[in-house]
C-alpha cells in the first residue's frame, strides 16, 4: 500500500530546476534579470567552460540585506510581487521566486551581495544540502553570484549538455537578448578570460547596431508606431536583406523578449507579399502595452505570453510593419550622433485609376505607365549631326529636382537589364523587370481591392486552342475573370476568344496569360483567386505585363519608371522580395578608382 507524503524540500527544488534550469543558458538568463530588476547601471558576465564550471554575474543593483540572503534562496521569496492583484499587474522581469532556489539545487553557489548602507557586503555558500550562514565579504556594491559546477549533483542530466562552443552560443544569446532591451545598462560578457562583448549605455538603436552590426542598422527601416496604450517601436531589416534562417529575430513585450504565435504570425503576414521565397526576416522590436493587458504567467521560462485583445494586437503589429515596408523608396541619413537612420521622404501619392474602359495608348511611354504626356521632355538637336539627342543632362535636372527625385535621372540601358541613372550622392542601378513588374502588381492590387479594374478592349479578339478544362473554368467562372479585368468567351468545345484584358496588360502575351490564369483559378478555385489567393494572381498578371530583359527603353521612357518608383508602395523590391535597385556612392566609385590617393 503506497502512502503520501511530502517531498524533501531538495527534491523539490531540484524538480523545479528541470524547469526552470535547463542549461547554463538558462541559469544565466534568471540571473541577469534579477540584476537589471535591481537596477543595475553595470551588469558583468564571466562565463567558464561555456557555463557549465562557471557562470558569474556581478553588477552594482541595489543589493540584498544580510539577514534576507538566507531567504534569498528559498522557494517563492521574491521582493517583485505580494498581492494577486501584482500579479495581474508585473512590471519587473523576475517575479516566480524559484530561480535561485532551483539553481542552488543543482550546483555550488556563492552569493555575496552589499547595500549601500552596509559597512560592508555579505556571503554565503550553498553546496547541495549545505547552506553556510552569512560572513563578511569584500563587495564594494551590488551583487555577485558565482554558479560552479552546474549539475554536479545529477551526472545523468550533465550528460545531455552538449559541447562547450554550443553552450557558449546558447549563453552569448540569452546575453543579447537582455542587452538590447536594456539599452541603458553597461554589459560585458568574458569567456574563458576573454572579453567577447563590451556594451556601453547608450540608446536602443546603437545597441541594436552594437549587436547586430552595422550593415542591419544601415538596411534597416525604423518603426514607431502608436495607438492608444500600445506602442511599436524598434528596427526592421528591408526584404532584400532578409535571412536564411530565424536568427535574427527579436521581439520585446515591455522589454521581456518572448516567443509568441500571434506575434510570429502578424509579422510573417507583413512580410508576405515582399519575402523572397524561405528567406526570413530580421528585426527588432519592443512592445510596449499596459501590463494588465497581458499575462506572462504562463511558462517558467516566462518567455511565452497571452494577450488580452490578441486580434486587435495582432491587427496592430500587422499594419505598423506593412506601413514600414510600404513606404516607397528609403534614404539614409545621419543624425547628430553619427548614427545612420533611415528617412522617409513623402512623396505625391498616385490617384486611382476611373472604373471606365480605357482607350488604345498610342505609344509604349503611355502603354507602360498609362499616360501620353511625358513629364520630363528632353530630346535636343545634336548641332553636330543635326539628330536629335537621346540623352539628357541629368546634372542640370538634379540641381533644380535631386530634393524631389532621390532615384535621380537616367543616363541610358546596359545590356538591355538594367538602367543606370544618377543622382546628388552618385550611381543607382535598376533592375527594370522587376522594378516594374512592382509596380504593375501594385497597381493592379489597387483596382482590384477597389473593385475599377479598367478594361482594355482589343482591337481584333485573341482566339485559340483551350481544352475542356479551361472551358468549363471560363463558362463557371465569368464573375471572377470579370473582376480581374477579363472579357473571355468560348467559341466551340476547343476554342477561347479574349476580347478584353486589363488595360495595364494589353501588350503581354495574351494566350500564355489567359492559359496561366485559368491554371491559377483551377489550382486555388474561383473564390480564393479573390481573397486568400489574390495577391499569387496578381503577381501573375504583373509579371505578364512587366517590361522583358532587352526590350530598349528611351530616356524618357527609364525616367518615368525611376517616377514611378518613387511613388510606388513596397518598390525597393520586386513581387519575390529580390531588390529593385541599387546605390552606389561617389565615394565608393572614388575608392574603386583610387581618385585622391
Amino acid at each position: 500500500m503506497t502512502t503520501i507524503k511530502p517531498l524533501p524540500e531538495l527534491l523539490i527544488n531540484q524538480i523545479a530546476a528541470g524547469e526552470v534550469v535547463e542549461r547554463p543558458a538558462s541559469a544565466l538568463k534568471e540571473v541577469l534579470e534579477n540584476s537589471v530588476d535591481a537596477g543595475a547601471k553595470k551588469i558583468t558576465v564571466q562565463l567558464q567552460q561555456g557555463g557549465v564550471k562557471q557562470i558569474r554575474v556581478m553588477d552594482d543593483g541595489i543589493g540584498i540585506a544580510k539577514d534576507e540572503l538566507l531567504l534569498a534562496l528559498t522557494r517563492h521569496s521574491t521582493s517583485k510581487i505580494s498581492t494577486l492583484e501584482d500579479l495581474h499587474r508585473i512590471t519587473s522581469l523576475g517575479f516566480r521566486g524559484e530561480a535561485l532556489a532551483s539553481i542552488a539545487a543543482v550546483a555550488r553557489l556563492t552569493l555575496a551581495s552589499r547595500q549601500t548602507e552596509q559597512d560592508h557586503g555579505w556571503q554565503l555558500h550553498v553546496d547541495g544540502k549545505s547552506v553556510s550562514q552569512p560572513e563578511p565579504s569584500p563587495l564594494t556594491r551590488g551583487t555577485t553570484l558565482d554558479i560552479n559546477d552546474l549539475y554536479f549533483n545529477i551526472p545523468a542530466r550533465r550528460k545531455f549538455l552538449k559541447s562547450e562552443a554550443t553552450e557558449f552560443a546558447h549563453c552569448d544569446e540569452v546575453f543579447k537578448r537582455i542587452a538590447l532591451a536594456q539599452a541603458g545598462i553597461e554589459f560585458v560578457l568574458q569567456h574563458n578570460g576573454k572579453i567577447r562583448r563590451q556594451l556601453r549605455a547608450g540608446h536602443s538603436a546603437q545597441r541594436i547596431q552594437s549587436i547586430l552590426g552595422e550593415e542591419f542598422g544601415q538596411t534597416a527601416a525604423m518603426v514607431d508606431e502608436q495607438s492608444a496604450d500600445i506602442r511599436l517601436y524598434g528596427m526592421v531589416a528591408l526584404p532584400a536583406y532578409a535571412r536564411s534562417s530565424r536568427d535574427t529575430q527579436y521581439f520585446f513585450v515591455n522589454n521581456r523578449f518572448v516567443s509568441d504565435k500571434l506575434i510570429s504570425h502578424a509579422l510573417r503576414e507583413a512580410y508576405r507579399d515582399v519575402l523572397h521565397l524561405d528567406r526570413h526576416p530580421a528585426f527588432v522590436l519592443f512592445l510596449e502595452i499596459d501590463p494588465e493587458s497581458v499575462d506572462v504567467n504562463v511558462h517558467p521560462t516566462k518567455t511565452e505570453v497571452r494577450f488580452r485583445e490578441s486580434r486587435a494586437l495582432h491587427q496592430f503589429i500587422f499594419h505598423a510593419i506593412n506601413k514600414t515596408l510600404a513606404a516607397p523608396h528609403r534614404e539614409m541619413e545621419t543624425n547628430q550622433s553619427g548614427q545612420v537612420t533611415p528617412s522617409l521622404p513623402n512623396y505625391p501619392r498616385r490617384e486611382t485609376a476611373s472604373p471606365n474602359i480605357v482607350a488604345q495608348p498610342t505609344s509604349f511611354y503611355g502603354t507602360l505607365f498609362g499616360r501620353e504626356t511625358n513629364p520630363y521632355p528632353t530630346s535636343q538637336t545634336n548641332t553636330a549631326t543635326g539628330l536629335p539627342n537621346t540623352r539628357i543632362n541629368p546634372s542640370s535636372m538634379m540641381e533644380e529636382k535631386q530634393d524631389s527625385h532621390p532615384l535621380g535621372f537616367a543616363l541610358g540601358q546596359l545590356h538591355g537589364i538594367y538602367i543606370l541613372a544618377q543622382n546628388a550622392r552618385g550611381l543607382i542601378v535598376v533592375d527594370m523587370h522587376a522594378a516594374h513588374e512592382r509596380i504593375m502588381y501594385e497597381k493592379l492590387k489597387v483596382a482590384l481591392d477597389q473593385q475599377i479594374m479598367p478594361m482594355q478592349p482589343l482591337l481584333i479578339p485573341v482566339t485559340f486552342h483551350a481544352d475542356s478544362q479551361e472551358i468549363t473554368l471560363v463558362e463557371e467562372n465569368q464573375a471572377t475573370l470579370d473582376q480581374l479585368g477579363f472579357e473571355i468567351a468560348a467559341l466551340s468545345p476547343t476554342a477561347l476568344a479574349v476580347r478584353a484584358v486589363p488595360a495595364t496588360l494589353q501588350d503581354a502575351d495574351i494566350v500564355q496569360l489567359t492559359h496561366d490564369i485559368l491554371s491559377e483559378i483551377r489550382e486555388y478555385g474561383g473564390s480564393q483567386i479573390l481573397t486568400a489567393k489574390r495577391n499569387e494572381i496578381l503577381a501573375t498578371m504583373a509579371c505578364h505585363g512587366a517590361i522583358r530583359a532587352n526590350r530598349t527603353l528611351t530616356i524618357e521612357e527609364m525616367n518615368a519608371l525611376l517616377r514611378e518608383m518613387e511613388i510606388t508602395d513596397r518598390a525597393d523590391q520586386c513581387n519575390h522580395g529580390r531588390p529593385t535597385w541599387f546605390e552606389t556612392s561617389l565615394a565608393d566609385l572614388d575608392k574603386l578608382f583610387m581618385r585622391g590617393k
